[in-house]
């Protein structure tokens, strides 16, 4: 294999072996998570997880929130001394790039790395790691495809980093934390870089309403998007004018991604004609829309735009108009 291969969007179980065991610097992250019981990822990590790889909180990695915690109005004099402030809205509000670099330097994650993602839940969490990863111009992160049930299933073979495919580690893990974490890593240093992700906020959504600049897609469930069911935002219903693709729909029954041509029919026939480029995409807070924009990627429709606030955001104001149905 070339060592000097990146990977940017997928990475099967047969090319992370082959990457293992070239030996270039590598780390894993386990991003499995539950939304209705935040602390059952760590449970599913420290039951099983691939050797070696680092457990990853949605909520306390890949969110900050302080200002939710602290129930304040937002605002700079309620930010804890040397805060930096969220970099977005929602249920699960963006840290700041420099604090998610800190956390990603503090785990031992350098600039240097390939990172490989994954979880157990269709790419739903892990997504979200790929994505800011990208925010803070790391290009040199994939997604697992198939998450670990792909890793599980593949046959043992020789790996690298003295495992093998299909090998776990389990809740006997030595100083596994109850967090998940391993015990801690010598610390790096991660340089934040241009972002190579575009993030969209609440007044440019708002702002191109209704216009052919801009296309919404909505990646949660059709109920919740129709406004029939609510069960975690204090509205139902969606942005006037978005369209509905549930993020699970690019899983194939094989539990990976759907083929590239496969994709991007699916997502030209959403589209009826409207340019892929000014695709907006959105969710329930932010984290499940990811699988739609890397989904567009594989099927060679560019890199598109995330509105990370999404509904829980946009319902916030009451002024801001909702559509149902």
């Amino acid at each position: 294999m070339n060592q000097n291969v990146n990977y940017t969007t997928l990475i099967s179980v047969d090319q992370l072996n082959q990457l293992q065991a070239s030996g270039r610097p590598l780390m894993l992250f386990d991003c499995s998570f539950d939304l209705a019981h935040p602390q059952a990822g760590a449970a599913m990590y420290l039951e099983a997880h691939i050797p070696g790889a680092v457990y990853v909180h949605l909520d306390q990695a890949l969110s900050d929130k302080t200002r939710l915690a602290a129930a304040a109005p937002t605002g700079p004099e309620n930010e804890p001394p040397d805060h930096e402030p969220p970099a977005s809205g929602g249920r699960h509000p963006l840290p700041s790039r420099e604090k998610f670099a800190k956390w990603l330097g503090s785990v031992g994650f350098a600039n240097g790395m390939q990172a490989v993602v994954y979880d157990r839940q269709g790419a739903n969490y892990c997504g979200r790691l790929w994505w800011m990863l990208k925010w803070v111009g790391h290009d040199s992160v994939a997604v697992l495809d198939g998450g670990l049930q792909a890793w599980q299933m593949s046959p043992p073979r020789a790996g690298g980093s003295g495992s093998s495919a299909g090998g776990i580690n389990d809740a006997a893990t030595p100083g596994a934390t109850e967090s998940g974490n391993l015990p801690p890593r010598a610390p790096s240093h991660f340089a934040v870089k241009p972002a190579i992700t575009q993030l969209v906020t609440t007044t440019t959504v708002f702002n191109n309403l209704g216009q052919p600049i801009q296309t919404l897609v909505d990646a949660r469930g059709a109920p919740r998007f129709r406004g029939e069911v609510e069960p975690l935002d204090p509205v139902a219903g969606h942005i006037p004018g978005a369209l509905n693709r549930p993020f699970n729909q690019n899983i194939g029954a094989d539990g990976k991604f759907k083929p590239a041509a496969q994709l991007k029919a699916e997502f030209e026939a959403l589209l009826a004609g409207r340019n892929p480029a000014t695709v907006v995409h959105h969710c329930g807070s932010g984290v499940s829309a990811v699988p739609n924009i890397i989904a567009m990627e594989l099927a060679g429709l560019g890199r598109t735009a995330l509105y990370a606030g999404s509904w829980s955001e946009w319902c916030s104001d009451p002024s801001r108009p909702v559509a149902k149905g």
